[in-house]
């Protein structure tokens, strides 16, 4: 392992890239940038939860203002559209009520989740189901593994901060069906989609950064909230079974994993790389996965996804927000460029690389 003075230096370079993060340049496909850090969309919303983590194991009262003035700015110049996607900065919004005790923080996470539960504002579809509507496309029909990192991890933190049941039930509900749906039982991996209108999980593409935002958020499902024996068994059966099949797809090389994760002629994807890894450790370090047949494979990842940060912090090879594709040659096409969810979820990485377990 690396050590930590080093992960300390590249925690520092990642994060600081992250809080100045802008366009530059590239054309973007979607009505709010998905680069700009001074935007409210997912990118961001994984971005700045990345940021929080760090925050929690740093200290850094830098970043806490940094954070506190990004909500206060945003809030102020008021929110596009409400969505599944639009709904991830919420997530570090109820850490940060947690932090500051401000009444307009809470006011809105109350006022989301009545948007999510009460009023049923969020579109389900088939079988009940949280249908992926992103700002200015209702997608009609359609489900995402995105879904759970972008708005569940924020129904289980409300279920929380608020104490209702119902949001926690709500989300597990939501999770087990998007299992249902989207689990490729062969092979124990996710595919990107399914849409309930066409009946077909599309191009049946398993898609590297789709199936790591379950990799990630179950982990932190499990250490942040207490859910039902049977229920947080089903949800670590399906990772345990994940973790494998990626260990088989890793790159022979690198340890790292292909944009599409059964194609190695596909690029080496960084973002769904770092969150594989960080919640493989997460497994690791929390005894759900065995130690033995772990570290050494864990140890030649992490020694080369650095190598994909450059010296002023940027996270490189990192794939540009990606909609569902009909065929592996459509992912294979997406472009890459510096994203806040790279940032972040490198961030995520780093910081668990940086607990006394793994020194």
């Amino acid at each position: 392992m690396m050590s930590r003075q080093k992960i300390d230096e590249l925690l520092n370079l990642v994060s600081d890239k992250m809080m100045s993060l802008k366009n530059n340049g590239m054309e973007e496909k979607f009505p709010i940038s998905l680069i700009d850090i001074d935007c409210w969309e997912w990118p961001q919303g994984v971005g700045i939860f990345g940021l929080y983590k760090y925050y929690q194991i740093s200290g850094k009262k830098e970043i806490l203002d940094f954070l506190i003035s990004w909500f206060d700015e945003r809030l102020k110049e008021g929110i596009l559209e409400r969505n599944v996607n639009t709904t991830a900065p919420m997530l570090t919004l109820t850490y940060l009520y947690e932090e500051t005790k401000k009444a307009e923080y809470l006011v809105l996470i109350e006022d989301w989740v009545d948007w999510i539960m009460k009023d049923k504002k969020l579109i389900r579809t088939g079988d009940d189901c949280f249908q992926h509507m992103i700002t200015g496309d209702p997608n009609d029909g359609e489900i995402l593994i995105d879904t759970i990192f972008m708005t569940l991890l924020f129904l289980y933190r409300a279920s929380k901060i608020l104490n209702r049941e119902d949001c926690k039930a709500e989300a597990n509900y939501q999770i087990l069906n998007h299992i249902k749906y989207l689990l490729n039982k062969e092979e124990g991996l996710f595919y990107h989609g399914f849409n309930f209108n066409r009946n077909n999980n599309y191009g049946k593409v398993m898609w590297g950064r789709g199936n790591s935002w379950y990799t990630i958020a179950i982990m932190e499902i499990i250490q942040d909230v207490e859910i039902e024996e049977s229920v947080k068994r089903y949800f670590l059966t399906v990772y345990t079974n994940q973790v494998k099949a990626l260990k088989k797809y890793s790159d022979n090389n690198t340890g790292l994993w292909h944009t599409v994760i059964d194609d190695e002629s596909s690029y080496i994807e960084i973002s769904a790389s770092a969150a594989f890894l960080c919640g493989i450790m997460k497994g690791v370090r929390l005894g759900i996965l065995p130690k033995e047949e772990y570290v050494e494979f864990i140890q030649k990842s992490l020694d080369h996804i650095v190598d994909y940060i450059l010296e002023d912090g940027t996270v490189t090879q990192v794939s540009y927000g990606t909609p569902i594709g009909e065929s592996k040659e459509f992912y294979k096409e997406i472009p890459c460029c510096p994203m806040t969810y790279g940032q972040a979820l490198m961030i995520l990485l780093l910081q668990e690389a940086l607990m006394d377990f793994w020194h």
